[in-house]
């Protein structure tokens, strides 16, 4: 019978696999494993040469699930994502060919360069998990995760992503340069072969899927519940922020935490968790103020802020 240990030992194994391709990555690595296991999609905003693309192929990798890369440029079209109908000379009917969106894994990379529609029809193959082509609606494939990639600095040609649709992404990650020791440890590691060629799946896709009913089990106690939805309120009234978070934001965070603490082994969610999980899930979801854009303070320090002023509930209250 599947339990939080059966989430931890996975999910463990998941991150050991893939920490054997990506080096000091742990905290994006427990992140992207959320995500996963929260049926829910990131947004990967980095600059290039970080590794975004290695990580999602490391992920694929290591749940043996299919997996397709999409190049984002301002000329594709919708039907480049969903696929499109052929008609076939020989039967003399139309024949679906699939999109690449019919992966398990898929990465949408520079998702920013790509016009509005196409954006949005990806977007909303990640919302609804399906696709509707000429009227037929085809189920996209479970597990489903997309991981879309933004760079951060250069702008030109580019289509931000409106906060609407941002607020689609279950999480946003940032992976960082690597510190001088991880540095080094990744010259060494690739210096004879690609580790990426030689992994093995560590879990499987099917498993992801049975899982997710354990993590919707986990506990989260009425005084953590408050919690969660004072933080999102406190991001509704800090004068610093135009646009606080969403209900879909609370939920996210709510999700979120519950597979968090079954990935550490805990059949309950505890404070810790959750403030772990407020910038990655709710940074991108809110509008700083005008005045704020102007002092240069950033959502990340807004949201310290959010932390420092709401009550944190007392221990004797988070266990089941």
């Amino acid at each position: 019978m599947l339990n939080v240990q059966s989430v931890q030992v996975s999910a463990r194994a998941l991150q050991d696999n893939i920490g054997r391709v990506m080096v000091g990555k742990e905290s994006a690595i427990e992140l992207l494993v959320v995500a996963l296991l929260s049926h829910g999609h990131v947004l990967l905003e980095d600059v290039p040469g970080l590794g975004k693309t290695t990580l999602a192929k490391a992920l694929a990798r290591s749940l043996g699930c299919s997996f397709q890369r999409l190049q984002f440029t301002p000329d594709l079209l919708p039907s480049d994502i969903t696929g499109v109908n052929v008609f076939n000379q020989k039967s003399g009917d139309f024949e679906f060919r699939p999109g690449p969106i019919m992966a398990q894994i898929v990465l949408a990379d520079e998702i920013n360069r790509a016009g509005p529609r196409t954006q949005s029809a990806l977007l909303e193959a990640m919302e609804e998990r399906q696709v509707t082509v000429d009227g037929v609606s085809r189920p996209l494939p479970r597990p489903f995760l997309v991981i879309a990639t933004q760079n951060p600095i250069e702008l030109e040609g580019t289509f931000p992503l409106p906060e609407a649709q941002l607020d689609r992404f279950l999480l946003r990650l940032s992976l960082g340069y690597p510190d001088s020791e991880d540095e080094r440890a990744i010259l060494r590691r690739f210096r004879t072969a690609d580790p990426l060629a030689e992994l093995e799946p560590a879990a499987s896709g099917e498993q992801i899927v049975a899982l997710n009913a354990v993590i919707r089990s986990v506990h989260v106690s009425d005084v953590l519940e408050t919690y969660v939805l004072a933080l999102v309120r406190a991001t509704r009234e800090n004068a610093a922020v135009a646009l606080g978070a969403s209900p879909r934001g609370a939920l996210a965070l709510y999700r979120c935490a519950q597979a968090l603490a079954a990935i550490r082994g805990r059949n309950f969610v505890n404070p810790d968790d959750i403030q772990t999980l407020l910038t990655p899930v709710l940074a991108h979801r809110l509008m700083p103020s005008g005045q704020s854009r102007l002092r240069g303070k950033a959502v990340a320090d807004i949201l310290k802020e959010v932390v420092s002023r709401v009550p944190v509930p007392v221990e004797e209250s988070w266990s089941a």
